[in-house]
């Protein structure tokens, strides 16, 4: 994570790890870093080398650029030696792009010996609580974690006698990253989608749920799906794309079907709301159903709506 200030630590926690023991802080030439190569796992899959943009333009790198003129950077940037030469960032990419923006020579970091795994890790840890990750940023991100327990998965713990796996659910691996597994796995198939539709949900123009279904899509099939979207003008709803999956996976998606599933009106979907019992039983005498709870609650809110209507013709 780049904001200047102290971290509460590691495993779904914001910032980049502090300094462990026996660690020492140094300061680096800028010139002598340089941006992670990329996990090797995913090289010639993803478009970049790792989950997380650098842009100049970007709000949150303006005011970190300003800060980083006036105080200097105030925390270490995580690296690891680069067996080619310098070092690899493997935490504080942005801060070293805003010591470049502010003129300055050098930054402090800490030097840390990472395998491929533990790298990926540290880096997508020291972003979980940012707030400005793009959707395709936190997918590649999110893939990444995945591929990275694939790999760990029965291999032994470090130090330990044992010899069992080192398997983590998908479950274990959202928690630590502050999302359900059902959300982890979501973003991490947005990675299948093709680059137009992956803008879109960048853009806030293609929600993440639907796009999740047309990520389970062949690459031409979604390329007929973007087609009909240009065809209707409507982004597809959340039980649009399930249906357009389901087309899919029977092997009957077409142009046509896709156009005219798109054509459609959008039926509003109802939201729902509801409370925990324990939430409103203390409002009612011990002796009410929930059922007669329910009715005295449509009479209040029916006896409020007709106080607010004879407020308004006043």
């Amino acid at each position: 994570m780049d904001k200047e200030a102290p971290s509460k630590g590691r495993r779904g926690q914001s910032g980049p790890s502090p300094p462990q023991t026996g660690e020492t802080v140094v300061r680096l030439p800028l010139t002598e870093l340089h941006p992670f190569k990329g996990y090797p796992v995913l090289r010639g899959v993803m478009p970049r080398n790792q989950p997380y943009l650098v842009r100049d333009d970007d709000p949150t790198m303006i005011q970190l650029v300003a800060r980083v003129k006036e105080r200097g950077v105030t925390y270490p940037g995580v690296v690891r030696p680069d067996p080619e030469g310098g070092y690899e960032i493997i935490a504080g990419q942005r801060r070293h792009r805003a010591s470049e923006l502010a003129g300055l020579p050098d930054m402090p970091v800490i030097v840390r010996d990472l395998d491929d795994e533990e790298a990926v890790t540290e880096m997508i840890d020291s972003n979980v609580n940012r707030e400005d990750v793009l959707p395709s940023e936190r997918a590649w991100a999110c893939r990444m974690r995945l591929e990275v327990e694939k790999r760990r998965a029965g291999r032994p713990e470090k130090n330990s006698p044992h010899h069992a796996a080192n398997f983590r659910s998908d479950d274990e691996i959202g928690k630590s990253l502050g999302i359900s597994g059902d959300t982890l796995r979501r973003f991490a198939a947005l990675t299948e989608l093709i680059a137009p539709l992956l803008d879109m949900v960048d853009n806030k123009q293609l929600g993440v749920t639907p796009a999740s279904f047309l990520a389970a899509l062949s690459r031409d099939e979604q390329a007929l799906v973007l087609d009909a979207m240009d065809y209707s003008q409507n982004m597809p709803s959340v039980s649009q794309a399930q249906r357009l999956k389901k087309a899919s996976q029977e092997g009957t998606l077409t142009a046509d079907l896709a156009r005219e599933v798109l054509s459609e009106e959008k039926k509003v979907e109802a939201e729902k709301v509801s409370f925990p019992m324990d939430t409103i039983r203390k409002y009612f005498p011990r002796s009410y159903t929930p059922r007669r709870m329910q009715e005295t609650i449509i009479k209040l809110l029916e006896a409020w709506q007709k106080k607010r209507q004879r407020s308004q013709e006043r």
